[in-house]
């Protein structure tokens, strides 16, 4: 019997605005429109790398915030590239004790986004 595995990652976040979203997580941190679906839109994917991320139009006025965390490499370079696009950093950059080198910005919406790379010991 075959073992079962996850071959992709695929996260969904609630958004106050679709439209700034898309445009936030395509101008800002570099992903690609995948596909909307409504009319007008109120979900929509968008992919960068294995990664896929689903943004839902919230109806609610404050919707619940999501949390992930990105393992990846080159991680340095990142940060300045999305320092230098507007990104409002929560975290800096830094070396942390649990053996990543990483750093967190909040979206538009206040989804949390952590960005990390393993320090090699």
């Amino acid at each position: 019997m075959t073992r079962p595995w996850y071959s992709r990652r695929q996260f969904r976040f609630s958004v106050t605005h679709l439209e700034d979203a898309l445009k936030y997580y395509e101008q800002v941190l570099g992903f690609r429109i995948g596909w909307t679906w409504g009319d007008p839109p109120d979900l929509a994917s968008v992919f960068r790398d294995h990664v896929e991320v689903n943004l839902s139009q919230s109806s609610e006025a404050n919707p619940r915030i999501s949390k992930v965390y990105f393992q990846m490499s080159g991680v340095d370079a990142f940060y300045r590239r999305l320092g230098e696009a507007g990104a409002k950093m929560s975290v800096p950059l830094g070396d942390r004790a649990y053996g990543m080198r990483d750093f967190r910005l909040v979206d538009p919406s206040g989804n949390e986004l952590s960005f990390g790379e393993a320090i090699d010991r």
